[in-house]
C-alpha cells in the first residue's frame, strides 16, 4: 500500500487572442535568438474522459500555438476512466480529439490499464495506441508479454519515431534544436489497476537510462513526461524524488496526483542546472503553459508557468467548431445512455435534499448508500479499510423511487471523484469530525457522511468541542490507534478546509487507487438490486432532554424543533412530552415557525401577565387569523384539543398556500364537527402532518407537547418565508 502527499495552490488564468488552425511543433520554423532558445510546453493530465471541455481546450491550444512559435503539446496520462464517455467508448473519443489537437506525445497513466482484467484485456488500450497520431512513451514499461501490443512497442529512444507506437523516449527537432522527451508511469500501477501481463521497471533506473541515451544522441534539453505524482510517497515514486535523483532532466511534465500547480515549481536538487515541474490539476479543467528559455548548454535560464482555465464562467472560452462537431455524435449517444437503467430500483426515494437534516447537515439514506459503496469498493483494494466518509457537498441531487438510471447517478455525483484510502489515528478522526460539524445546524459542504463510524455530537456546544463520541462498528475509537478509512481524494487532500486531512496527506498517509465514485456506487447498487436504504443513527445531533426516549419517533421531532430554535424544553433537561399543550404554547410554537411578528399592540386582555415575547407571538397569530379569542380574551392557559391544533395549522397553511377544498378523511369520530374543522383535519391527514389511529382522529383529546412536536416538525417543509 502506498501513501502519498500533495500541495494546494491558487488559480492563475491567462488568455491570448484566438488564431485559427492547428499546428504541430514538428512543423514549426527555426527560431533561435541571442537570448537563448525559447520553448513553450502546453500540457494536460488526468483528464479522465472529461471530454466535455475538449472543444475549449482545442481553442486554447490553437491560440497558444499561434502565439508561441516553438511549442510542444504533451499529456501526462490518465486519459482513461471517469465518465460515461469512457464507459461507452473506451478511449475512442479522447484519442480522436487528441489527434485533432495535434498532441506531440503522451505517457501512460495507471488508469490506462483499468480494463486489463476484462475478457477483452487491454484491447481498448491497444486500439488507442494504434489510432493515436502521436507516439506514446513508457521507458519503464514492458508490453512484450501481451500479444495485443505485438509490433507496437520499440524499447528505444529515437528521432525516427512513428505515430501509434510506444517508445522509451523520442527526439523532436523544434526551432533547429533537439528536444528529448521520455515517459515514466508510477510503479504502484500493478497494485491499483489491472496491468495483466504488462511489466514495470524501477523508475529511477529507467530515467537514468533514458537521459543517458538522449545525451548520447546529442540532446541537452530533456523533458520527463511522467505519471508519478508531484509528491507521491517515497515508498514508490514522485516527481520531486525523480528530479533530485536523476541529473540532466530540465522539465518534468507530471500527472497522477491531480495537483493544481498554478505556478511552475523549481525542484530542490543537488545538481547545477534546475529542474522545473508542472501539473494542471484534473478533468480538463485547465490547460497548462510553461514558457522556457534555454542557454546554449541546454540549461533552463528563464521559466514562467501558468494555467488556463477551460471552464471559467466569468471568462468563457469559445468551443472550437471542429472539435465540437467531432464530439457532438458521442454526446448525443451519451444523452441516450443516461436514460438507461442501472438495473436497480429505489424502493423509497434516496434523499439528496438541502437544508437542515439534508446532505450538508445530517445523515441521509443516500449518503449511507454512497459511503457503503465506497467502503465496499475500498475493501476490494485494501481489506484493512474499516470505514468510509464522504462530503455532503459532493452529493448534488437525490434519486426518485423507482428505476435508477445512469443519468440519475451522474447527476448525484457529477464530479467523477477518485477514491483515496487514508491512514489516521483515532485522535485525527476526532479532529476531522469536529470540523465536519463545526457549522451545524448551518449547511456546510464538508459535512461528512459515514459508513462504519457512528458519531454523536452536541450541535449547540462551542465549535471544536462538539463531538461526544465516535464508535467504529459499536466500539469507541482509541485516539492512539491507527485506522484506515476511504474517502474521495478531494477530501483526503484537505478540501473543505480539512487541515487535519491535509497534514495526513502531507505525511504520506493517503493511498490513491483512483477508483471513480459513481463506478463504486453502481457496483454497490448491483449488489442490492432493490435499494431500501434508511437513516440508521450513524450521525446523531444530541438533545439535552432526559425525558425523551432514545431512538423514538418523538426524539426525532423534538430534535428537529430544538435545532431550529423552536423549543428549549420546559427546563434545561426536560421537554415534558406528555404534558398538555396550552393555547399560549401552541401559539408560540407556530408563530416562531412562521417567523410572524406582531404589527399592532396586544388586544387580548388576559395575556398581559405573560412574557412580552409570548404576548407578541399570540398577537401576531391573531392578526394573521390563525387564532381567535372570545369576548376579548384568549384563554392562554386553556388546553388545546387535537381538532383545535389542526385548525391552527390549517389556517397557517392557507395563509401561505392555496386552500385545498373538498378534502375528506375517513375518520369515524369527526362527523359532528363543523366544515372548517373537518376540512382542517382532512388537510392534516392529506399533508402527512397528523393522522389518526384505528380509523379515529380523536379530535377532542387534549394535544400534548409530543403531539405538537410531531405536527410542527411535519409542517416545517410547508412553511414559506414571510416578507
Amino acid at each position: 500500500m502506498k501513501w502519498v502527499k500533495s500541495i494546494a495552490a491558487t488559480t492563475l488564468v491567462a488568455s491570448l487572442l484566438a488564431v485559427p488552425g492547428f499546428q504541430s511543433a514538428q512543423a514549426q520554423e527555426t527560431t533561435t535568438t541571442n537570448d537563448g532558445f525559447k520553448l513553450t510546453i502546453l500540457h494536460s493530465n488526468d483528464t479522465h474522459a472529461h471530454v466535455e471541455a475538449a472543444p475549449q481546450r482545442a481553442t486554447k491550444v490553437k491560440e497558444l500555438r499561434a502565439a508561441n512559435e516553438n511549442s510542444l503539446l504533451l499529456d501526462a496520462g490518465d486519459v482513461f476512466s471517469g465518465t460515461l464517455y469512457f464507459n461507452e467508448f473506451t478511449g475512442e473519443v479522447d484519442m480522436k480529439l487528441m489527434n485533432l489537437m495535434g498532441y506531440d506525445a503522451m505517457v501512460f497513466g495507471n488508469h490506462e490499464f483499468d480494463l486489463g482484467s476484462s475478457p477483452e484485456g487491454h484491447a481498448a488500450l491497444s486500439k488507442f495506441v494504434k489510432g493515436a497520431k502521436f507516439p506514446l512513451l513508457g521507458s519503464n514499461l514492458d508490453f512484450s508479454k501481451d500479444s495485443l501490443f505485438n509490433g507496437l512497442q520499440l524499447q528505444t529512444v529515437t528521432k525516427d519515431f512513428e505515430n501509434g507506437k510506444i517508445y522509451n523516449g523520442i527526439i523532436k527537432e523544434i526551432g533547429g534544436e533537439k528536444v528529448g522527451i521520455f515517459g515514466l508511469t508510477t510503479e504502484e500501477t500493478p497494485s491499483i489497476s489491472s496491468v495483466a501481463n504488462v511489466q514495470f521497471a524501477k523508475y529511477i533506473d529507467s530515467a537514468k537510462n533514458a537521459v543517458a541515451e538522449l545525451e548520447k544522441q546529442g540532446v541537452n534539453k530533456i523533458i520527463a513526461l511522467t505519471h508519478l505524482g508531484f509528491d507521491d510517497s517515497k515508498d514508490f515514486d514522485n516527481d520531486q524524488l525523480l528530479a533530485s535523483a536523476v541529473e540532466g532532466i530540465d522539465v518534468i511534465v507530471g500527472g497522477h496526483t491531480h495537483t493544481k500547480l498554478t505556478k511552475a515549481v523549481e525542484a530542490k536538487t543537488p545538481f547545477k542546472n534546475p529542474t522545473i515541474i508542472v501539473q494542471t490539476g484534473q478533468y480538463s479543467e485547465n490547460l497548462g503553459e510553461l514558457d522556457l528559455t534555454f542557454s546554449d548548454n541546454g540549461a533552463v535560464v528563464e521559466y514562467f508557468g501558468q494555467l488556463h482555465a477551460l471552464n471559467d464562467e466569468k471568462n468563457p472560452i469559445e468551443a472550437d467548431a471542429e472539435a465540437a462537431a467531432l464530439l457532438a455524435p458521442y454526446t448525443e449517444k451519451i444523452a441516450a445512455v443516461k436514460q438507461q437503467s442501472t438495473g436497480n430500483t429505489a424502493v423509497t426515494a434516496l434523499d439528496g435534499k438541502r437544508g437542515l437534516w439534508g446532505v450538508r447537515t445530517g445523515e441521509t439514506n443516500l449518503g449511507n448508500v454512497i459511503t457503503d459503496g465506497m467502503l465496499a469498493g475500498a475493501k476490494k483494494i485494501d481489506p484493512e479499510v474499516q470505514f468510509a466518509f464522504s462530503n455532503g457537498g459532493g452529493i448534488r441531487a437525490g434519486i426518485d423511487a423507482g428505476d435508477i438510471t445512469l443519468g440519475e447517478v451522474m447527476t448525484v455525483m457529477p464530479f467523477g471523484n477518485a477514491l483515496g484510502i487514508v491512514k489516521m489515528t483515532g485522535a485525527e478522526i476526532y479532529e476531522m469530525v469536529e470540523h465536519s460539524v463545526k457549522d451545524f445546524p448551518k449547511e456546510f459542504g464538508g459535512f461528512l457522511h459515514f459508513s462504519g463510524l457512528q458519531v454523536q455530537f452536541d450541535g449547540k456546544a462551542e465549535a471544536g468541542k462538539r463531538v461526544k463520541s465516535i464508535t467504529l462498528n459499536g466500539k469507541e475509537l482509541d485516539k492512539g490507534t491507527f485506522y484506515k478509512g476511504a474517502t474521495n481524494t478531494f477530501t483526503a487532500k484537505g478540501g473543505d478546509g480539512y487541515d487535519t486531512l491535509a497534514k495526513v496527506y502531507a505525511d504520506g498517509r493517503v493511498s490513491e487507487p483512483g477508483t471513480i465514485d459513481f463506478e463504486m456506487f453502481i457496483e454497490h447498487l448491483n449488489t442490492l438490486k432493490n435499494v431500501d436504504a434508511k437513516v440508521e443513527g450513524r450521525i446523531i445531533a444530541t438533545i439535552p432532554f432526559t425525558d425523551i426516549k432514545k431512538g423514538s419517533e418523538t426524539e426525532d421531532y423534538v430534535r428537529d424543533l430544538y435545532y431550529r430554535d423552536l423549543t428549549q424544553g420546559t427546563s434545561a433537561t426536560t421537554y415534558s412530552p406528555n404534558a398538555n399543550l396550552s393555547r399560549a404554547q401552541a401559539a408560540s410554537f407556530i408563530a416562531r415557525a412562521l417567523k410572524l411578528e406582531a404589527k399592532g399592540k396586544v388586544t387580548f386582555s388576559d395575556i398581559t401577565s405573560l412574557e412580552e415575547a409570548t404576548q407578541k407571538e399570540i398577537t401576531a397569530l391573531a392578526e394573521a387569523g390563525i387564532v381567535k379569542g372570545q369576548n376579548g380574551k384568549f384563554n392562554p392557559t386553556a388546553k388545546v384539543t387535537r381538532s383545535q391544533l389542526a385548525l391552527m395549522f390549517a389556517r397557517a397553511y392557507e395563509l401561505q398556500n392555496d386552500a385545498k377544498k373538498d378534502l375528506k378523511a375517513d375518520f369515524s369520530d369527526i362527523s359532528a364537527y363543523n366544515a372548517e374543522t373537518k376540512n382542517a383535519i382532512a388537510l392534516m391527514n392529506d399533508l402527512g402532518i397528523a393522522n389518526g389511529s384505528n380509523g379515529k382522529f380523536m379530535p377532542s383529546n387534549n394535544a400534548t407537547r409530543a403531539h405538537m412536536a410531531k405536527m410542527l416538525s411535519n409542517y416545517i417543509p410547508y412553511v414559506k418565508e414571510v416578507k
